[in-house]
């Protein structure tokens, strides 16, 4: 591997690289690197834990001036991410001089005009609250030189796509952009052609989707018995672990029967107020809390080297999705743990993922002896379910919990097919409609 001092940084951003452990760099910092110094374009394309944050900071702190205004951006789907790379710009960045700012909604705007009041030279922003400031004119675009759209894929799923272009719109065409995303669709590819000028590509295990360096298994079994295998397998854990869940009432239900149990864990999902987030988050990174619950709003924001295991308490309901989950763990080379719980309706959907999984797969059922007799869905009797009326299964019995991993009201629907209009800081997409894309 190439060490980083051989990929023509100056010695300021090289403290900061040493300050951190770092010696040598990952493949996709080895090859955007260079490309990004020489002032070209970028498209960036790496699984989660492969180091393209600090591929894109690094370059980027090298070549903006200290305090001579905003001069890079970088947008980044959620607040979790934007936090998370707000934080590692600055630990890389500390013997520059350079000063970022974050910009999310959920954060009092008083705050955050503070920062860019005493100047900055780097935001971090969603796109809504961005468009936000922009309107204000708390923040200009006439410096920038150096743009980042980092996820783009999720920023696409969530339809940001006309924000997007907002934005890029008012930036000078004279710029170094680079795009980073962790699946590149057509969509994605027709936005670079769009926004970067002769982009070099970088399509970094671009097939592989295998979750490799985890080790991977799977258990079927009812709904309702969730709970007491999930208490079975975090007990034994010696470092931290995440529990991904589909919806917030699950996420909540399950963060509290772990307290019940008294295990030391947070919760992270969409209604939960930006402070309390924080706080949860908070905890979790510094080793205060051992289990985080969570929805999938977290699971790009998560940057945590002692993940020992992941549990997917529900299926996740696309491929990506579950390698963006399990990517939580076995960051930057380390080895981790991944279980997926399938309960009897999401055998269908596992069965689809597991066709994407390359590496050996578990089957738990086997290896402990658990029997399974999944009922023939044709055979069910689900007039209420097409008509809106409560299920008879005891999947989702009204109104009471089916056990302990139940949920408020049964196990809440998954919303799944929904393309999401706004972003999950609370800020509508003022651009509703079709994307041009």
């Amino acid at each position: 591997m190439t060490k980083f001092q051989d990929l023509g940084l100056s010695e300021n951003v090289l403290k900061g690289i040493v300050d951190q452990g770092f010696e040598e760099a990952f493949p996709i910092q080895e090859a955007v690197i260079p490309v990004l110094l020489s002032g070209r374009d970028v498209v960036g394309q790496a699984h989660t834990g492969s180091g393209k944050t600090a591929a894109f900071a690094l370059s980027m702190l090298q070549q903006i001036k200290p305090k001579q205004g905003i001069q890079g951006l970088i947008m980044a789907p959620t607040r979790e991410l934007a936090m998370q790379i707000s934080d590692e710009i600055k630990k890389f960045g500390k013997h520059t001089g350079i000063r970022i700012a974050t910009v999310y909604g959920g954060q009092g705007m008083g705050i955050q005009l503070d920062a860019l009041h005493r100047g900055v030279e780097i935001v971090v922003a969603t796109p809504g609250r961005l468009i936000d400031h922009l309107k204000r004119g708390s923040i200009e675009l006439r410096d920038i030189s150096h743009i980042v759209l980092d996820e783009a894929d999720t920023m696409l799923d969530m339809g940001f796509v006309d924000d997007i272009s907002f934005i890029l719109d008012l930036a000078p065409e004279d710029r170094v952009m680079s795009l980073f995303s962790a699946t590149m669709p057509t969509e994605i590819l027709r936005l670079s052609e769009e926004y970067l000028k002769n982009p070099k590509q970088f399509l970094l295990d671009a097939d592989d989707l295998s979750g490799e360096g985890i080790d991977q298994s799977y258990l079927v079994i009812k709904d309702r018995d969730k709970f007491k295998y999930l208490i079975d397998f975090i007990k034994p854990v010696k470092g931290q672990s995440i529990v991904f869940c589909s919806t917030k009432y699950r996420t909540r239900d399950v963060a509290k029967f772990l307290h019940q149990e008294k295990f030391n864990a947070v919760a992270i999902e969409g209604d939960m107020s930006q402070h309390r987030r924080e706080q949860s988050m908070g905890k979790f990174r510094s080793g205060k809390a051992d289990i985080l619950v969570a929805t999938d709003v977290a699971s790009r924001g998560i940057d945590v080297p002692r993940v020992e295991l992941v549990i997917n308490y529900d299926v996740p309901n696309q491929e990506m999705a579950y390698f963006h989950r399990i990517g939580r763990t076995a960051r930057a080379g380390a080895l981790g743990r991944a279980i997926t719980f399938v309960s009897y309706s999401s055998v269908g959907d596992w069965n689809l993922i597991k066709r994407q999984i390359k590496v050996p797969l578990t089957d738990l059922n086997q290896e402990m002896g658990i029997q399974i007799s999944i009922p023939d869905p044709l055979k069910r009797q689900t007039p209420s379910r097409r008509y809106g009326g409560q299920s008879r299964s005891n999947y989702s019995r009204g109104g009471r919990s089916g056990g302990y991993g139940g949920s408020r009201g049964g196990n809440p629907r998954d919303d799944r097919g929904k393309r999401r209009t706004s972003d999950r800081d609370g800020n509508r997409n003022s651009y509703g409609g079709r994307s041009r894309w």
